[in-house]
């Protein structure tokens, strides 16, 4: 679905609707609002056979309130340096709403990583990650990328062992870079962190009866019917997350076409059909459309768009039947179709929010990175000691002794995936309460007005803070 807007101009409408509703000075929005920096950059690269050609990349670094900045890469042909500068704006806003501190950055290469070859992408990683060596765009205090559309572990492991060759932090070299793999110092649960966190981010928009009960809704993800148009990295890990809380996942769709089934999908299946036949063309008792976005005004109770930009524009806002929209990808509602759905009725739990599960992820891989020791490593054997004596203690009292498969649970102590993933729970529930209270206390719009408000006034007050040098 095509839309006329700017996606950087996007961003800085939401933030002009919600500063509106703060108190902070029009200077201090303003160095707020502006892109600190932007690295436009080309440089060539020699493919396969031999030809040279001139490779076109960005690094933008959207606010130093706080360091380093944070933010991936996305490896697409038509990336530009509105959209980077765009996404760097999101990081810094989203990493204010969940409290994580860091500034906002991002970064794009205009590859396409669907039809080059890895030893060319390779090449292609080390040399732009050389570039932002020598202008200090990377490092563990400075700016850490990640894995953003098109890239992943293979192109992190790559940006981290560029930079432990040529760049000047050895000692803590790993945390130049998140997303990594685990056997490159990576963290568990940063595969699915940022569609887990849009599950999450439902489910406390979800226990709200007040804000459900107005929807039609009853409380809890249970029975509610999805839609995840772009089953990728996010949506797949959405979908998952969704069904294992017994939602019925009723309709997702990929590049070349999507499908629909009211009783819901088996998406493990659907990937499966769609590895063995390239395409979801002929999955079984589904309808199938060739059109992906069709998808997004099938009936359903909350559609995740998982993909990119711009997937609910004003084209088609008007006919969209979900009730709640969760944002697990960047901008995927354009502002005007934004008013539309306000003025339907439709709640919007924005990206600033529902996207911040990766990031959130990723700051627990960079503090592990910065403390050089997993996260339970000084503790696992201590709790299963603990445990073990807690167990005798209620034998003792009791007299009686808990079943085996009892015993084995409260014996069993927390690993790192353990660690991660409650503490993503708990940083999406505070988080959420910190964006709600004042959207019902202060009568604001919607959601997305209350985070960019909580945002605006938690960077402002570093700025305030930090004062303006020299």
């Amino acid at each position: 679905m095509t839309s006329n807007s700017n996606f950087f101009d996007d961003v800085n409408h939401y933030f002009d609707m919600a500063s509106r509703h703060t108190d902070v000075a029009p200077d201090i929005l303003s160095q707020i609002r502006a892109c600190n920096g932007v690295y436009r950059l080309r440089f060539p690269v020699r493919r396969d056979n031999g030809e040279i050609v001139v490779v076109e990349a960005y690094r933008a670094e959207h606010s130093h309130h706080r360091l380093p900045t944070k933010g991936g890469i996305r490896y697409a042909p038509d990336v530009a340096q509105s959209e980077v500068m765009a996404l760097s704006a999101l990081m810094t806003y989203k990493c204010a709403v969940v409290d994580v501190p860091f500034g906002g950055a991002k970064g794009g290469v205009c590859v396409d990583p669907r039809t080059e070859s890895a030893s060319f992408l390779e090449r292609v990683t080390r040399r732009y990650t050389t570039e932002l060596i020598r202008k200090r765009f990377i490092g563990p205090d400075v700016d850490v990328p990640a894995p953003d559309v098109g890239t992943g572990e293979r192109e992190m492991g790559w940006i981290y062992d560029t930079y432990k060759a040529y760049g000047p932090d050895t000692l803590n070299g790993l945390a130049c870079v998140t997303g990594k793999a685990i056997s490159l110092h990576g963290v568990a649960g940063r595969r699915e962190a940022t569609g887990l966190g849009a599950i999450i981010a439902l489910e406390q928009f979800l226990a709200e009866k007040e804000d459900v009960r107005p929807l039609g809704l009853e409380t809890g993800l249970a029975g509610k019917r999805i839609i995840v148009p772009g089953l990728g990295k996010v949506g797949l890990h959405a979908a998952r997350a969704a069904i294992e809380r017994d939602a019925i996942v009723v309709g997702v769709s990929v590049s070349d076409g999507a499908l629909y089934d009211e009783g819901g999908l088996d998406v493990e299946a659907v990937l499966l059909h769609r590895g063995e036949t390239g395409s979801l063309r002929g999955f079984p008792e589904a309808r199938y459309s060739a059109d992906p976005d069709a998808i997004l005004e099938e009936a359903c109770d909350v559609l995740i768009p998982s993909a990119l930009e711009h997937q609910i524009t004003a084209d088609n806002a008007p006919r969209i039947q979900a009730k709640v929209i969760v944002e697990a990808a960047n901008g995927p509602v354009d502002p005007e179709a934004d008013a539309i759905l306000r003025e339907m009725g439709t709640v919007v739990v924005p990206d600033v929010y529902a996207n911040a599960g990766g990031v959130v992820v990723s700051y627990f891989e960079w503090i592990k990175n910065l403390s050089h020791v997993s996260f339970e490593r000084m503790t696992r054997r201590y709790q299963q000691i603990a445990n073990n004596r807690l167990l005798q203690v209620l034998t003792h009292l009791t007299g009686k002794t808990l079943p085996p498969e009892d015993a084995a649970l409260l014996l069993q102590a927390p690993n790192e995936i353990d660690f991660v993933r409650t503490a993503l729970e708990n940083t999406m529930a505070i988080s959420y309460e910190k964006i709600r209270e004042p959207w019902k206390r202060r009568a604001l719009p919607d959601l997305r007005t209350s985070a960019y408000v909580h945002a605006i006034e938690s960077v402002a007050s570093a700025y305030t803070l930090d004062g303006i040098f020299p």
